[in-house]
Parts: structure tokens; sequence; C-alpha cells
């Protein structure tokens, strides 16, 4: 059976994609996006691939509509999201719990890296996410989501805003200039600090398959886990899961999702999956 794909370069899906692990029972038909987040929205709103990596913040707002995708327990993307924050030094030191009434900006409102950072300053930093004004770049991947953000200028960069003093702080960004420094302002110590705390490594991407295909081709489906999960054992610079890790993040940015107001209520996580990828993990 041939499968159209998405996946993008990771370690835990290297051998995969170059053919080094095979089946005699599915076959894999790739399709590139660059980034690999441009592909998200063809999948959610016109279920465009077979099998599809998949931001989790995207799959839980796709799940809350009905849209017809269920996940696989692979995770292909997974980081701490301390480093991914920024502010201007040069219009004076910026710390988390200064953000209150604070104009920032970030790609979208619904990105998972945007998700998982408010978690952490509402939750571990006590910052009023209500207070801040919102700047977006890009609508949500998910059509029937009601942003309500403001919308930055066609054609102006999010860090250039930074830069210029349009903005007073950044999510989900990384940059070398010289003026800007991150929020978090030691940012390894602050995810020892974190992990310390929570026991929780943030999940960003994970797997999905149209749910057609589960229903009617499970063998087809147990496969592409099975595939999935030995390219990952392969590369020691893969996210490795156990089920109880994988359920303890899982848990975590549900609820800052509902939390959040991305989601109506928050899922348990045995909702997230089918009969068939419920018992892969």
């Amino acid at each position: 059976m041939r499968l159209r794909t998405l996946l993008g370069d990771h370690p835990g899906t290297s051998a995969l994609k170059s053919g080094s692990i095979k089946s005699d029972l599915v076959e894999f038909d790739f399709v590139d996006y660059s980034p690999t987040n441009k592909g998200f929205k063809p999948m959610v709103r016109e279920a465009a691939f077979d099998v599809s990596e998949m931001a989790i913040v995207t799959y839980l707002m796709a799940k809350s509509v009905g849209k017809p995708m269920v996940l696989l327990p692979d995770v292909v993307v997974a980081r701490f999201q301390h480093g991914h924050a920024l502010y201007n030094a040069k219009r004076g030191t910026l710390k988390p719990a200064d953000l209150n009434g604070k104009r920032v900006g970030i790609r979208s409102f619904t990105t998972t890296t945007g998700a998982w950072l408010r978690g952490i300053l509402a939750n571990d930093y006590g910052v009023d996410l209500g207070s801040i004004d919102w700047v977006t770049f890009e609508d949500a991947h998910v059509a029937e989501f009601r942003d309500t953000t403001k919308r930055a200028p066609a054609g102006k960069p999010i860090i250039q805003m930074l830069v210029d003093g349009e903005l007073d702080a950044v999510l989900g960004e990384k940059s070398d200039h010289p003026d800007l420094k991150p929020l978090f302002s030691d940012v390894v110590a602050e995810e020892k600090a974190w992990f310390a705390k929570h026991g929780v490594v943030p999940i960003n991407h994970m797997v999905v398959v149209k749910q057609d295909l589960s229903e009617r081709h499970p063998d087809a489906v147990r496969e592409v886990h099975r595939l999935l999960s030995e390219s990952t054992e392969g590369a020691a610079a893969a996210p490795q899961f156990s089920a109880d890790e994988m359920r303890s993040s899982l848990e975590m940015i549900i609820g800052y999702t509902a939390q959040q107001g991305l989601i109506p209520r928050a899922f348990t996580v045995d909702e997230l999956f089918d009969d068939v990828t419920r018992a892969l993990h």
C-alpha cells in the first residue's frame, strides 16, 4: 500500500526517509514542504496526506472541530521551550514577570511553541496572558479558529518589529541580532529548574494518520508505527519517550491549550487515539 506522507527531516525519521528501513506492507510517497509546518494546513483543511507529521496543538485544535485524523504515539520533535523567547535589550531589561500589559509578537497565536511558552509564563511566572497585546503574522492551521489577535503590518518581519521597538518581546523565535536577548536570562538553568519541577519534556510534533486509513487498514497503521519506532530507536538524537513520559507531556500541553482557549475543553490523553493507535503505546 502506498501512503502519501509528510515527514520532516529529523533524527528519528532519517532511516525511514532514506529507505534503510523497509516494509513489505507499506511504501511512502514523501511530499516536500519547507519548512515542514507549511504542510500542516493542507493536512488539517484538505486531509492532503495519509500520514503526516503534525504540531500537537494543531492536532488538538483539529480534533476539537472534528477533523478526521488519529494520533500515533510517535514523537518526532520535542524540546525545552525557554530559549525561544526574545526581547530588545537596547530598550532596557525585560524579565518574564514583566510581560503584563506588554506588546508581544508571535508567528501565529496557535503555534505549539507559543502555547508551551504562554503556559510556562502563566503557570510558572504569574503572567496575566489576557493583559498582553498579542500581535500575529499568520492565521491558524485550523480555519474554524476565531483569531482575535492584532495582525502585524503586511511584509514586516517579526524580528525587525522587535528590533525597531514595535514589539516588547517575541515568542517562538531565535536571533543572533546583537540587541536581542533571551527573555529567560539563563536559558539552560531555567530549563533544568523547570524540568526538575515538572518532570516533563515538551512535545512539539507527533504523527497522525487519516481516520479512514485507521478504520479500513489498521495493519497499515500498525506498520507505520513500527517503522517510525524502529527509525527512532536507531537514532541517538531522536526524542525518546516512555508511555508515561508521553502521557505527562500530553496532559500538560492539553491543559495549557484549554487554559488558553484554543480548544473548548481539555481532552483526556486516551481520547487523542483510537482503538488501533491506543493499543500501540
